[in-house]
Formats: structure tokens, sequence, C-alpha cells
């Protein structure tokens, strides 16, 4: 009996120690548990991101910087092709709702349409930033939780026209009728967006603002599409005459590359001095800057894709973490609380290799 007894206290004892350290095994395995979501936690974040459509040149640069960030910051960015169609964005935003993202990126097909956007964010309680195509401040003032990231287009314009009026201060005798007015066409982005027409009212001033008069030829859109304007520059040489053109001016960089195409069909911008039309663009594009480097594009203005793209991660990232939006979050300022401005950067043949990767 006193053997049992013995043989009983020893088999509780073992078993104590048993616990004892399963227990303390248990402990280690929580601790390691808490810091491994502690270290994901960033990781767990989604955000659902739609741009207006894929094939933009700009939006691919803005795209591909959002993936860069996303990937260094360790979420997870869902993009999708909106096609360039209001409709199939809107149902792009519900299916991302559905999902359960943490935070919404949208880039409108149509900037008027971002009411309805934020209601449906505003009813998740979801944080959603716009970026490159600006809401109206009643739609931006509407919910705590949007944002957007952009740049100042009439900042665009202003430095496009100034492009321009430096080349004919350099160049006085490059002007037709050699009476100090610059002729010229303009070929213009979507209707009745803000960056169409600011960059159009804007580049006029500035030339205006440095000492030249101006006469517009003609002007029309081409829907910042390359193609497009081509045809579109092809109608101006052939309604004005390629002899009355001393300037065109593009609201973007695609555009301005198709104006080139057609230009050089007629013999210009091709290498010949005596037969050359400078040709200013906007987004500073890998297209661009060859085409300025071969001579036949003037000038360009860089619209920082790069830096668009990192601060909307960073917005949405920080703001699906509860963190309060500014500089020491998200490495921007933040004006009013809700709007990331990007400056755009003068690119002219003195120092257009800076940008060429």
């Amino acid at each position: 009996m006193k053997r049992f007894k013995k043989l009983l206290t020893i088999v509780m004892a073992t078993t104590m120690i048993a616990a004892t350290m399963t227990g303390c095994g248990a402990s280690k395995n929580s601790g390691s548990t808490s810091d491994a979501n502690k270290d994901t936690k960033t990781s767990n974040v989604l955000i659902g991101s739609a741009i207006y459509k894929f094939d933009d040149t700009f939006m691919t640069g803005v795209r591909t910087a959002m993936e860069g960030q996303a990937k260094d910051k360790g979420s997870t960015l869902e993009l999708v092709d909106s096609q360039n169609k209001q409709p199939t964005q809107n149902e792009q935003v519900d299916t991302f709702i559905t999902k359960g993202v943490n935070a919404l990126a949208i880039n409108p097909v149509d900037s008027t349409s971002a009411g309805p956007i934020i209601e449906k964010a505003k009813a998740k309680n979801l944080p959603i930033v716009f970026l490159n195509r600006q809401p109206a401040k009643t739609d931006m003032d509407s919910y705590d939780k949007v944002w957007y990231v952009g740049a100042h287009a009439e900042q665009s314009g202003t430095l496009s026209g100034e492009i321009i009026a430096d080349y004919f201060k350099a160049h006085p005798e490059a002007l037709k009728k050699h009476n100090g007015v610059i002729q010229y066409v303009m070929i213009q982005g979507e209707p009745g967006h803000q960056d169409a027409t600011l960059r159009t009212q804007y580049s006029i001033k500035a030339i205006e603002d440095a000492g030249f008069k101006t006469q517009k030829l003609a002007a029309d859109t081409a829907m910042w599409d390359k193609a497009k304007a081509t045809d579109l520059m092809k109608a101006f040489i052939t309604g004005q005459g390629i002899d009355q053109i001393d300037a065109v001016l593009c609201n973007n960089d695609d555009m301005a590359l198709g104006a080139v195409e057609a230009l050089k069909a007629e013999g210009y911008n091709k290498g010949d001095a005596s037969k050359y039309i400078p040709v200013v663009g906007v987004d500073a594009t890998a297209p661009a800057l060859q085409a300025m480097k071969e001579g036949s594009l003037l000038g360009t203005v860089l619209n920082d894709a790069a830096n668009q793209g990192k601060a909307t991660v960073n917005i949405a990232l920080a703001a699906a973490q509860g963190k309060e939006i500014n500089k020491d979050n998200i490495g921007y300022d933040v004006t009013d609380g809700k709007y990331v401005w990007i400056n755009y950067v003068k690119v002219t043949q003195d120092n257009y290799k800076d940008y060429i990767k």
C-alpha cells in the first residue's frame, strides 16, 4: 500500500511538471502568435482600386507606383480596369465592398459620379481615396474618411505655356508672321475634365503673360488619345495650312505624340530646323522623353505618377489602420485635412535626361 501511495505521488508530480511545461510552451506560442499578428497587421490590409482605364499611359505609371508601394508596405492591392465606363466602375466598387476591402482607391471615370461612390463607402465606414480626377468640394466634404491625391492642373498649364514662350523668345524668327503673335492649335483632353480645361486656359495665359499675343487657329478634343490626336492634327493641317501654325499645345503627352506623328507625315519635326513646329505636352511619359531626345517634341511637364501612386497607397493604408492622415503618417503634406498635392515639374531640353529611366 505504501509502495502504491509512493508511486501515485511520483505520477502526480510528473503530471504537474508536464502540465507546467506545457503551460510554459503555450505561453510562449501565444506570445509568438501575438507578435506575428503585430508584424502582419499591414499585410492584412486589402485595398481595392478601380482605374478609369488601364491603357492610359500616365495612369499606367500611377498603377505601377501603387503596386510597388503596396508591395513595399506588405499590403494587398487589387486593381481593376473600369474601361472608361462609369457603370462598370460602380459595379466594381460594389464588388470590392462585398469582398470586404479595408479601403478604396478610386480614379473615377467621371468625377461627377464621386458622390454615389462616397455614399457607398460611408455606409460601410470605409476609407476612400480619389486620385487624379478631383471630386467636387461638396462631395469631398460629405464624409470624413475621403481624401484626394492629385496635382494642380493650372500649374501644368502654366509650365507648358512657359515652354512655348521661352522657345519663341529664343527663336523670334520662327513666328510665321514675325509680328509677336503666336498662332496655335490646341489639342484638348476630355470635355469637362478639369485638367483639360485648366491646362488649356493657363497655358495660353502663361504665353500672354510672357509678352506675346496669341491667335487660336483651331482647338478640339482628342480624349487624351494618341491615335485620335494624330487624326485631329491632320485635320488641323488640312484646315489651317501647316505654314500658318506656329505651335501645338496638347493637354497630355499621348496627344502631343499623336500631333508629332501627323507633323512627321508632312516632313516636319524630323531634324530639319527649317521644318519644325514646337509641340508641348504634359505628363513626361517615357515615350515623350524619348521624343524629346530625338528632337521631335519640344517639351513636357512632369506629372509625378510615382508620388501620386505612393501617396494614394499610403493614405489608404493609414486610414485602414485608423491612423490620422498627416505628413508623419503618410509622408506627404496634407492640405485642409483631405488633399495631397503633388507638384508638376517643367521638363525641357536642359533637364529631360534627368527623368529618363
